[in-house]
């Protein structure tokens, strides 16, 4: 049977979907300019620039020792170290292969054909994903100010809605929701809608400025809130984040979870690393120099910018896609958001100084020839 008629054996719903695309690896684009992977630099997937937590890397070498056996199923160290650090209980926890996973399992176990999930324009595009995968239909409420417009998306649920996906701080425009007005949103929607909380980006958050999502998990049994170790952590070649729910919502999510889908040596490295405080710190605070040396770069080049939450701004530039690949052949990998449906603009994540200043220099360089 030829390829693509074995394609139609795939349900519509699944057909209908294009494929996440992630940041160029380093490796793929020496290869592909002739470039000496020591001569680039990664700003493309909101990486950790410190690399991982000085904390983790013992945890990881001994976890080692005992990779020939499967890993704890039920993730107990983990969950136990996540109980401590958030007050949550271990029937609350769902760990996933990344928080792309723990959202992948909402969807499989409150989604499917007849169904709606919510999301905004310009979020996280793994939502759209994971809501097509289970043959529900996906509402895009459009963006106010690049962000979620919270009165429009409570006004789109309707009595299909299963779904509701925020991400705060979103992911790829660094937009934040004001916390009383996210407090109000879940107030007022049906108590039988899930609203996920994506907080991938909560660690590069002033206190301030943070929401209270945590204790709100007493208030709100349909509150799902969702965080990752692969940023401020720096585990991401690890994956490893986690789902917290009511118990209710968690056993379900944990029914259709994939038997140890957290690897061993992940599980020992999350241990370690939720503990290193002082590691977030320093992250946080690299971030925060490293935002303002872009902004200021960029207002220097007369460049707009959306101000940024994340660890990562997103720029606008005249020819997006040719500046891409003019930074391409410098060996500075940023990443294209126009399938954000932001074609004009560019996303950089925030390095180390000097991989901050080697993209403005050769940002400038580009758009001045």
């Amino acid at each position: 049977m030829a390829c693509d008629s074995l394609q139609q054996l795939a349900p519509e719903y699944i057909r209908a979907i294009a494929p996440y695309q992630p940041g160029k690896p380093i490796a793929e684009l020496a290869r592909e300019m002739g470039l000496d992977e020591r001569d680039i630099i990664k700003l493309a997937s909101n990486e950790n620039p410190l690399g991982v937590s000085p904390l983790a890397k013992p945890a990881i070498v001994e976890a080692l020792a005992g990779i020939s056996l499967y890993p704890d199923g039920n993730g107990f160290a983990l969950k136990q170290a996540i109980c401590q650090k958030f007050g949550v209980s271990m029937e609350q926890i769902v760990l996933g292969n990344g928080s792309n996973d723990v959202l992948d399992l909402v969807a499989r176990a409150f989604l499917g054909s007849g169904t709606q999930a919510v999301y905004s324009q310009h979020a996280f595009a793994v939502y759209p994903l994971v809501t097509m995968a289970t043959g529900a239909k996906g509402i895009t409420v459009p963006a106010s100010d690049f962000g979620h417009d919270l009165a429009a998306m409570r006004s789109a649920i309707t009595t299909q809605t299963r779904v509701v996906w925020i991400a705060n701080p979103n992911n790829p425009t660094g937009t934040l929701l004001d916390k009383s007005a996210l407090h109000d949103f879940l107030s007022h929607v049906p108590d039988n809608v899930l609203i996920v909380l994506d907080e991938a980006y909560d660690e590069y958050l002033p206190d301030a400025l943070k929401s209270a999502s945590i204790e709100w998990l007493r208030q709100f049994d349909n509150l799902v809130v969702t965080r990752t170790l692969s940023k401020a952590y720096g585990l991401a070649g690890l994956r490893v984040g986690f789902a917290l729910a009511s118990a209710g919502v968690a056993d379900m999510m944990n029914r259709v979870r994939q038997p140890f889908n957290v690897n061993s040596v992940a599980q020992a490295a999350a241990v370690a690393a939720l503990a290193d405080d002082d590691f977030v710190k320093a992250t946080y605070e690299l971030n925060r120099a490293g935002m303002t040396q872009i902004t200021q770069g960029c207002k220097r080049l007369g460049l707009d910018f959306i101000p940024s939450h994340g660890n990562f701004v997103s720029v606008r530039v005249e020819n997006a896609a040719n500046v891409y690949q003019g930074l391409l052949k410098k060996g500075v990998i940023v990443r294209p958001v126009s399938a954000y449906e932001l074609p004009d603009y560019l996303r950089v994540s925030i390095g180390l100084e000097t991989e901050n200043a080697r993209f403005l220099q050769a940002l400038e360089e580009i758009i001045t020839k």
